[in-house]
């Protein structure tokens, strides 16, 4: 009878403490997710500060830092045409507090040139954010052209003597350039640099000759005569810039190229963070004051449906594979 007893309690303290344990787990999950965000979020930017996609993280960073009440870091991370970048992000804990402004160079471009340190369908959850921008042709002062037909002619008389810069091999601006090579008929030298913002520091220092910039970020520099403004890549004329003729209207068709921008979570990122992101990313994006700061960077946004993203990476993958095969570009 005793040892009956002493066999009933060691099972009832067994289950207890299975019990306390498995508790003690639930009330340790819980407040993860319940409680999110409870500490700074990190927004990984795949490029040096200055160009149109660093623009448009610290827009974003800011309107989730106040949603949130809580501080969203803006970490640049240049290196390999936006790869190195997002090669963090898709490493990074599922937990929802690293996040990448996911760019098309890197996750639809660069599957084209170069075998990737992660899948860009598979590493990444979609937050559902989408948002696209157009770019301006440029170039330095001292370049004798002031028109794309001026700049075809230079270019074509001097084969392989000018220069662009680009915002690093495989990006977005490497292969607008190249296909404005194509189409244009001419032949100038790639400069690849880590970002659009020491690209357009080269171009204005004489390093580069010319290049594809963001709208927003390089007009103060065409309006203050550091830079000659050429064409726009829209396909009407930009309100930012009215008096700078479409690449159409110059005679150049099929390079209106816009650049997009998407925000991502590494894959496997708990339901409950990735839903308040999405949540208060949908508020933010249908703000009348966050458009119009938006469209005074030349950059328009708008929310995907649930799952519509997978479907729109693969068809740009697709789309830009054709485009660099047909093209015969390579990524030197």
């Amino acid at each position: 009878m005793q040892s009956t007893d002493l066999l009933r309690r060691a099972a009832a303290i067994t289950l207890a403490g299975i019990c306390a344990v498995h508790a003690m787990a639930s009330s340790a999950q819980a407040p993860a997710s319940a409680n999110y965000p409870s500490r700074p979020l990190r927004l990984i930017v795949p490029f040096a500060p200055g160009g149109g996609n660093d623009i448009l993280a610290r827009i974003l960073a800011t309107q989730l830092g106040a949603a949130f009440g809580q501080q969203v870091i803006v970490d640049n991370r240049p290196g390999a045409a936006g790869i190195t970048a997002t090669e963090i992000v898709a490493k990074a804990a599922p937990d929802g507090y690293t996040l990448l402004l996911g760019f098309m160079g890197p996750l639809a471009i660069s599957p084209a040139f170069t075998r990737l340190p992660y899948d860009p369908v598979r590493d990444f959850v979609s937050l559902d954010f989408l948002a696209t921008s157009y770019h301006i042709l440029v170039v330095n002062p001292a370049l004798p052209a002031r028109s794309v037909k001026e700049l075809i002619e230079l270019a074509k008389s001097q084969p392989g003597k000018l220069n662009y810069a680009s915002s690093g091999l495989g990006a977005n601006l490497h292969l607008m350039t190249e296909l404005f090579k194509t189409v244009a008929g001419i032949d100038i030298v790639h400069i690849p640099y880590k970002g659009a913002g020491p690209a357009a520091n080269a171009v204005l220092a004489g390093e580069a000759q010319m290049l594809f910039g963001s709208i927003a970020s390089t007009l103060p520099y065409v309006r203050a005569n550091r830079l000659a403004a050429l064409a726009v890549t829209t396909p009407t004329r930009s309100p930012l810039a009215p008096e700078v003729p479409t690449l159409m209207e110059s005679g150049v068709p099929d390079v209106d190229v816009p650049s997009w921008y998407t925000l991502l979570a590494p894959a496997r990122t708990q339901r409950d963070a990735a839903d308040k992101l999405r949540t208060e990313l949908k508020r933010i994006a249908s703000a009348a004051d966050f458009r119009e700061q938006l469209a005074r960077q030349a950059i328009e946004v708008r929310m995907l449906a649930p799952d519509e993203y997978a479907g729109f990476l693969k068809a740009e993958i697709e789309k830009w594979g054709k485009v660099v095969r047909g093209k015969g570009l390579k990524a030197e």
